[in-house]
């Protein structure tokens, strides 16, 4: 008599994602290469990606600096800012990797601090302005109103003038600071002026500001000058700018106007200097109509600082204007230590990271402005660039791993990674802000959050993808992004290694080569008591024509790969492929492919063997 060996079949046919555990399910990979979710539940490589095509048709001879969606990709080619494929000529830049900011029409442009107005290509420049005036000039310095007309007849003093009518001027230096007062014969008295501004004219002064600018103001002659001894080398707000460019004056009639007092008209000829500066920031972003930053280190100044930083309502050429109205610009000290690692607006508030901790902005004005910080797993340092928002949830790379944040607490989601390290920091860079960047860089678009980062182990840099839909992780290849953009349905990165925007989805020149693609099991069998062995194993799968697939086996964790079988691709049809691995203890399969193909099951047949 002999006994009929009993047998069982089991049928995956919804594949996960990838899953680099000691044991994971049937259906999850524990490596893979170029596999995509666009077709869950069926395993399939992902589409080809592209290249984008430059207005001169060559796709090789450019180095892409930054990228940006406005209306259509903005891109900068060396030095050169291309909007909608078109060159502005306008703007001279540096040729070095770009932060692209968008702000209402504009765009900005760091580290370089510019701008440009994307529907006026004429409205752009520098974001900071100087003046230096020439050692020839003379430099006069009146009483005004505020708005620059003269005082005419002050008399000054420490006791009243004698000869008084009505609105004559008095400087009282009774008193200390001196005080302007003007006499009312209506009331009979000395009524005190409460705000007083002075003048300063000098050719060209107000060429390159505009009234209600924050300027620094050097150079005063503080000997001839005394009460502007104050002024010196702090900032003042111009109250009004007066610019003369007829034809006969061409400049020379040019003043601006500060808060302040001076007992005489006076003048100097060494040189004054006025700047508009913005801070030195480590990350910046733009929330409610002002751009924000932050900076851990020292400042312009050289100053040893810890700060968040707003410029004026609408106007990011401003960052030291503080008039106490609601469009000020915004300045707070943050007790937090380290450095900051990332910043990124999110429903609708400015949010800054650090290793530790995040620090979010509620408020709409200065007044009103509150900084929450709350300790929780930041962003990981030179990670910066991993922030990117799929659905409403922001996504970044912490030192533990990938989390999820949605207002409240971040989560982690990278425990499909299992114990590999990712996103090390190349510690040879010398560049502060290249240090802050040079980690893993993410992209979204549609349901999908893609972040390329390094290994720690090998020190090769990978793709990967993860569907918020599915949950599910994707690895693809070893491609290095240095930047992320969604634009017109496409999502386009930097390739890190020639400097060239590539596609993800295909579009522009597709790549002629078919994908490469790879799917590794984990350890089949382990789970199986009583001697049980996989006898057959039946893959169900469609290959497109020409393309090509190998099986290969690993018995007994043996660190060998075993051939099994190659099909090729010769007509568009679904067939099924029958597998016999040999009897063991446990195995791995490995699926390689070269071009197009979908797997739509995998049945297991088990058997009962012996006691051996």
């Amino acid at each position: 008599m002999m006994n009929e060996i009993a047998q069982s079949r089991s049928v995956v046919d919804v594949f996960g994602g990838y899953n680099h555990n000691l044991r994971i399910s049937d259906g999850e990979f524990y490596d893979m290469k170029n596999l995509t979710p666009s077709y869950y539940p069926v395993l399939s490589p992902r589409n080809k990606r592209g290249s984008y095509v430059f207005p001169s048709g060559n796709i090789t001879e450019h180095k892409i600096n930054g990228i940006i969606s406005k209306d259509a990709l903005c891109y900068v080619d060396g030095t050169t800012l291309f909007i909608n494929n078109k060159p502005i000529t306008g703007l001279t830049l540096s040729d070095s990797p770009k932060q692209l900011i968008s702000m209402g029409a504009y765009i900005i442009i760091m580290p370089d601090k510019m701008y440009i107005n994307t529907s006026d290509y004429s409205d752009c420049g520098k974001i900071e302005a100087s003046f230096t005036s020439p050692a020839s000039a003379v430099v006069s310095y009146e009483l005004c109103s505020v708005d620059g007309k003269a005082y005419e007849n002050v008399e000054g003093g420490d006791k009243e003038p004698e000869k008084k009518t009505n609105g004559s001027l008095w400087i009282d230096t009774s008193e200390t600071p001196h005080t302007l007062k003007q006499y009312s014969e209506v009331n009979a008295m000395w009524t005190q002026i409460p705000t007083t501004y002075v003048k300063i004219s000098c050719p060209n002064i107000a060429a390159d500001f505009k009234q209600y600018d924050g300027v620094k103001i050097s150079g005063i002659d503080t000997q001839r000058m005394p009460q502007l001894a104050d002024f010196e080398g702090k900032v003042s707000v111009l109250y009004d700018v007066h610019r003369d460019d007829s034809e006969e004056h061409a400049g020379q009639g040019d003043y601006i106007v500060i808060v302040g007092i001076i007992d005489n008209v006076g003048s100097q000829e060494t040189p004054i200097k006025i700047e508009r500066l913005m801070p030195k920031l480590d990350f910046i972003i733009e929330s409610g109509n002002r751009l924000w930053g932050c900076r851990y280190g020292q400042d312009i100044n050289g100053n040893v600082v810890n700060e968040i930083y707003a410029s004026k309502l609408g106007d990011f050429k401003n960052w030291n204007c503080f008039m106490g109205v609601s469009t000020d610009s915004y300045t707070a000290s943050c007790g937090t230590d380290g450095q900051w690692t990332g910043a990124i607006t999110h429903l609708g508030y400015p949010l800054f990271f650090k290793e530790n901790c995040l620090h979010k902005v509620y408020g709409n004005y200065p007044a009103n402005f509150q900084i929450q910080t709350t300790a929780c797993r930041g962003v990981m340092k030179g990670a910066g660039n991993s922030l990117a928002i799929v659905n409403e949830l922001l996504f970044y790379k912490s030192r533990s791993g990938v989390c999820v944040y949605d207002g409240s607490l971040p989560s982690e989601i990278s425990s499909a990674f299992g114990d590999e390290p990712y996103s090390g920091v190349d510690e040879s860079v010398t560049d502060d802000a290249e240090k802050l960047r040079n980690g893993a860089v993410a992209g979204a678009h549609k349901n999908r959050y893609y972040i390329s980062m390094k290994s720690e182990t090998d020190g090769k840099w990978y793709l990967f993808v993860y569907d918020t839909s599915s949950g599910m992780w994707f690895k693809e290849d070893n491609t290095r992004a240095s930047a992320f953009c969604s634009c017109r349905g496409e999502l386009y990165y930097i390739d890190a290694e020639t400097n060239l925007i590539r596609s993800v989805l295909g579009s522009g020149t597709p790549d002629a080569s078919p994908v490469e693609w790879l799917a590794e099991t984990g350890v089949l069998g382990t789970s199986m008591p009583d001697k049980k062995y996989i006898s057959r194993l039946n893959v169900r799968m469609s290959l497109e024509i020409g393309s090509r697939v190998i099986f290969s086996v690993q018995y007994d964790s043996c660190g060998e790969w075993k051939h099994l079988a190659t099909l090729q691709g010769t007509s568009l049809r679904t067939f099924t492929i029958p597998l016999r691995p040999r009897r063991c203890d446990h195995f791995r399969l490995r699926i390689e492919g070269l071009g197009d193909a979908k797997i739509f099951s995998i049945t297991k047949t088990t058997e009962q063997g012996s006691d051996i």
